[in-house]
């Protein structure tokens, strides 16, 4: 059984620094992906208290919710539609200081004001998206993008 989650304090950095050894923990022996998803997105949600963290799944040409801590969210999203699908079709981490002012951005909730989305790549092709929405304005940065596509190298797909 894991051990509770050891909430960290300070910079964002620091607070990335003390958390992904312990996401290393939870997956390391862990074979199953849905049960790694599903612990990768609550250990961010805990720790930093975004309003929405989630998976998509790439599946038929569309991806498919996964995992997620946070409101019910949209079932599926088409290749290049909205941040989750631009990042797919464009196979990079995209930061949305304002949803409001990306075009075609899937509004799933109102309350959802920023956004980073980290496509989770495997033998050059996206089979996911880590999909993280802020209730403020320009959380993210590329202190996020750095440490949250380091955490889902680390999922085994």
């Amino acid at each position: 059984m894991a051990e509770d989650l050891v909430l960290a304090e300070g910079s964002k950095e620091e607070q990335y620094e003390v958390l992904i050894p312990q996401i290393k923990g939870l997956l390391d022996g862990e074979p199953d992906l849905v049960a790694n998803l599903a612990n990768v997105v609550a250990a961010l949600k805990e720790q930093f208290g975004w309003f929405w963290v989630g998976f998509y799944l790439v599946k038929n040409d569309e991806l498919v919710l996964g995992p997620f801590q946070g409101p019910v969210a949209c079932t599926r999203i088409r290749f290049g539609k909205g941040v989750c699908g631009s990042s797919w079709e464009q196979q990079k981490t995209l930061i949305v200081p304002d949803v409001e002012k990306f075009p075609g951005h899937i509004a799933c909730s109102s309350l959802s004001r920023s956004e980073i989305v980290v496509p989770v790549m495997r033998d050059g092709k996206v089979v996911a998206v880590l999909d993280v929405d802020s209730s403020a304005l320009n959380e993210f940065d590329v202190v996020d993008a750095k440490f949250l596509e380091e955490i889902v190298e680390e999922i085994a797909f």
